[in-house]
């Protein structure tokens, strides 16, 4: 570890400032806080704030939760298609757009990187985009060429495995710099074949590769023993898709790692599988390891650790001590020491249900903490299925699949028989779902009330065998059975809001993008690196027009099983299998997105609350549900607030943080996402939301898309509020 550093001996300062006062890294300081100290904005006054200006970022898709970072008056954010664009933070006055060109579907999504030399004559702005990372001049938005090759590093490279054959390895989080190092973790997916998640970190002026740290730990390296001999040349995943927090007086960096691949079956992972499900605590100059706790064994949720972990210092047993605290999608929040990885209250290793699948060897044991309750719910039975779903038939149908499931509670292995698991694997915490108040110990977290209905089945290998002479729309609809309908379900509906219908897809993107997110993927999306090119244009072709191929015959031969590496069992798959009705709602009865707040001083749970509002259901009489959930999550300030964005009533609140009382709350043409931002310029404090445009209509099989509109309203984009002048 490192002595402490003087430029930076305050987290989320910069030198002569006061800590928590500016939001220059994403998420509020390079620990993560989600907390600005700024106070003008109270709960006196907060009730007066007022709409000051607004930034159109056009159509960006699905997925649009980005966090703005704000640096000498500029914000940096994603505008109009997918472009990265700096514009005058107290204004929303466009300065500079940096279009991306042809990879505009995978920018990162949720924020960007600063970086300045410590004279800041050199000043970047650092971000992904595809599987390239990619340096910017913060003041012109132009490329840096001395960074890289041209201002781009290739991500692929490095990995130990053929770059050509790595699809996907983009880093969905902007990672952290620390020093003169861009830290970054990756999402290249926990599907078969996806690519190791390594953690690695690079040199902000130069793009050259500084150090990596295997997740898949390889021969002589600590953990390899965790995990079949060969492992580390075929299994993927075990990533930092979430975000990272660093502790900068100390030079330490804390990584929440996902699952390995496959998510759902470990037959060829036989072990504890370290480092996945971990907080992983490394040098953040070396990248040498210091500690870790792992919280699941051998996962088979894809229960990963996305949340970014907390930096505070809390009163324990009459002593300052400084933590770390980690929340899960399981619902659980674990806290340690920040130096030594020692739990600050027990946690058991308690024996869960075994898995009855062929060749799976599930861990007898999994950690649960034992003093902070979880905050979100653990099971789910016929009894908490929503009541408010309009159709008796549907609700029927729910109480009866749930009460056929395997339903063992929490841990509960998936099988080849539909299994309960309860937090789902979009549950509980994700990324920017907590937030601390550094100068109280409290912690607050967002929660996800969303169980799964997971089965496993021999995975397909191919599509089937067909010809070039094989209609086109057929052939695409056999590709469509064998790949994507677990998700996206038979009728192409998806589940929303995590995953997006496929009716009238190519309405929205054209062929080539479509194309690309297929082999490439996107978001949770794995890569489909299988499929040949024959296989896609065929899917374009039934994506374009699925209703032509719905009585087509299937192909001529039914596909085998694919097989997977150790031994050749059968591999196994399943959907996500994310639990909602056809009308949109949850299938969980109320509340269905939640706010808790913990004190760590003295551990203990002190209220929950709602977060917003379903407007059908308000109609309806039935009021304070929480919206429907949606990824992203509050920040604390120093004027006592929360502020929290929620999706189904398009609105962003403001609560009490020491009681959770709603003191204000805005309705936005556009749904809020992501996590807001607050900064202070000219004496005049600022909240920024970033929103998406959500009022298009889910269609239904047989519906058409319509073009766009060209004179629709433009709604998304970044809403700033401030106090009157």
């Amino acid at each position: 570890m490192k002595k402490p550093i003087l430029f930076a001996a305050l987290a989320g300062a910069t030198f002569g400032q006061q800590p928590y006062m500016v939001w220059r890294d994403h998420l509020g300081g390079p620990d993560s806080p989600q907390y600005s100290a700024l106070a003008q904005v109270n709960k006196a006054n907060v009730s007066q704030l007022e709409r000051v200006w607004f930034f159109p970022a056009g159509d960006n898709g699905f997925r649009y939760g980005f966090n703005p970072t704000v640096v000498d008056g500029l914000m940096y954010v994603v505008g109009a298609h997918n472009a990265i664009t700096a514009v005058k933070a107290d204004t929303g006055e466009k300065v500079w757009v940096h279009d991306l060109g042809d990879t505009k579907l995978s920018v990162t999504h949720r924020g960007v990187a600063y970086w300045e030399s410590q004279d800041r004559t050199d000043r970047r702005i650092l971000f992904s985009s595809g599987d390239q990372l990619q340096a910017l001049d913060a003041k012109t938005g132009r490329p840096v060429i001395g960074f890289g090759d041209n201002g781009r590093v290739n991500l692929r490279i490095g990995l130990g495995r053929d770059p050509d054959g790595v699809r996907r390895v983009q880093s969905a989080d902007p990672g952290r710099v620390f020093e003169n190092l861009l830290i970054l973790g990756s999402a290249p997916g926990e599907e078969y074949e996806s690519p190791p998640g390594d953690l690695r970190a690079y040199d902000t002026r130069t793009g050259k590769l500084v150090w990596t740290f295997h997740t898949v730990p390889h021969p002589g390296e600590p953990g390899y023993e965790t995990w079949p001999p060969e492992a580390w040349k075929y299994v993927g995943g075990t990533n930092t898709w979430g975000e990272i927090s660093i502790d900068e007086r100390r030079g330490i960096a804390y990584f929440p790692l996902g699952s390995p691949t496959y998510d759902f079956y470990g037959a060829d992972r036989k072990g504890a599988n370290l480092y996945s499900d971990c907080l992983l605590a490394l040098d953040a100059s070396t990248g040498k390891y210091l500690w870790h706790f792992q919280m699941v064994h051998h996962d088979l949720w894809d229960y990963d650790a996305v949340a970014a972990p907390k930096l505070l210092t809390i009163k324990h047993d009459g002593k300052s001590v400084d933590v770390v605290a980690q929340t899960t999608k399981q619902g659980f929040l674990f806290v340690f020491d920040r130096v030594t990885g020692i739990p600050i209250w027990p946690v058991e290793e308690r024996k869960v249900p075994k898995s009855d699948v062929p060749g799976e060897e599930s861990w007898p044991t999994q950690p649960f903490p034992t003093v902070l309750p979880p905050f979100a719910r653990q099971k789910y039975t016929e009894e908490d299925v929503n009541p408010y779903i309009a159709d008796p038939k549907e609700l029927a149908r729910f109480k009866e699949a749930i009460a056929k499931s395997r339903n063992l509670g929490l841990f509960t292995p998936p099988g080849l028989t539909d299994t309960m698991e309860s937090p789902g694997n979009n549950g509980g915490a994700n990324f920017g779902s907590t937030a601390v108040d550094p100068t109280r110990g409290w912690l607050y977290v967002v929660a996800k009330e969303n169980p799964s209905m997971l089965r496993l089945e021999p995975q397909p290998n191919g599509s089937g065998t067909f010809s070039v002479s094989d209609p086109p729309a057929q052939v695409g609809r056999a590709v469509y059975l064998a790949n994507c309908q677990q998700c996206h379900k038979a009728d192409l509906t998806g589940a929303m809001p995590e995953v997006p219908p496929l009716l009238g897809i190519l309405s929205k993107l054209n062929t080539d993008q479509v194309k690309t997110v297929v082999k490439n993927g996107q978001g949770q999306m794995p890569a489909f690196a299988k499929l040949s090119p024959l296989e896609i244009d065929r899917l374009v072709t039934y994506l374009r027009a699925p209703a032509a191929a719905t009585a087509a015959p299937p192909p001529r031969r039914s596909p085998t099983p694919a097989k997977l590496t150790p031994g050749n069992p059968t591999r196994y798959w399943t959907g996500y299998n994310y639990i909602n009705a056809t009308d949109g709602f949850p299938a969980t009865k109320p509340p269905f997105f939640t706010l808790t707040a913990y004190d760590l001083n003295e551990g203990k749970l002190k209220w929950q609350i709602p977060v917003g509002e379903v407007p059908d259901l308000v109609a309806r009489g039935v009021r304070n549900t929480g919206s429907i959930p949606t990824r992203g999550g509050p920040i604390v300030t120093g004027g006592g607030l929360i502020f929290a964005p929620s999706q189904s009533d398009r609105k962003i609140y403001a609560y009490d943080k020491e009681t959770g009382q709603t003191l204000w709350s805005k309705e936005l043409p556009g749904a809020p996402e992501g996590v807001p931002t607050v900064y202070e310029i000219g004496g005049r404090e600022y909240l920024v939301v970033c929103a998406r445009d959500v009022s298009e209509p889910r269609l239904r099989p047989g519906q058409t898309a319509q073009p766009p509109d060209p004179n629709k309203k433009v709604v998304q984009g970044y809403y700033a509020f401030a106090l009157p002048k």
